[in-house]
């Protein structure tokens, strides 16, 4: 049965091939999960409208991010953690803290998109990049002080 791929498969093709499978491949696991559609006089015109519909969407993503990475850039916030006399946290600062902070100065960001290489253990001035989209980052000053 021949299928035309609308996901990249390791093993099999990447996404837009015309690729050659076992029916109960193709109608048990791949057109089920919607990662091929079966190849037939109307299935190039349907590959080619979902393609134009998932360039759309990722086209008004990169925008919703680009939009929201200039309102988040730039902003600073301030953390207070009780520190000892070398300035070391008693604990750590995290992508969860600097996202509370950050809700709490009007900018909802997903701990999950805070870019922190190590948790920060010291007392300091540090710019921690927000990834939004792929290649939008945003750069955020985090000032930890004394408690």
């Amino acid at each position: 049965m021949d299928v035309i791929l609308i996901e990249d498969l390791e093993g099999l093709g990447a996404k837009g091939a015309m690729v050659h499978v076992k029916p109960g491949y193709a109608r048990n696991y791949l057109l089920p999960r919607r990662l091929a559609i079966p190849a037939g006089a109307k299935a190039a015109n349907l590959y080619k409208e979902l393609q134009r519909q998932g360039e759309l969407r990722d086209q008004k993503r990169l925008i919703e991010a680009r939009a929201e990475a200039a309102r988040v850039d730039g902003a600073e916030i301030n953390i207070t953690a009780q520190a000892n006399e070398e300035d070391t946290l008693f604990g750590s600062i995290t992508s969860s803290d600097i996202a509370a902070a950050l809700e709490q100065a009007g900018h909802k960001v997903d701990k999950r998109r805070i870019e922190l290489e190590d948790h920060i253990k010291q007392l300091g001035k540090y710019d921690v990049p927000v990834r939004f989209h792929a290649g939008v980052t945003a750069t955020v000053r985090v000032w930890v002080v004394r408690a």
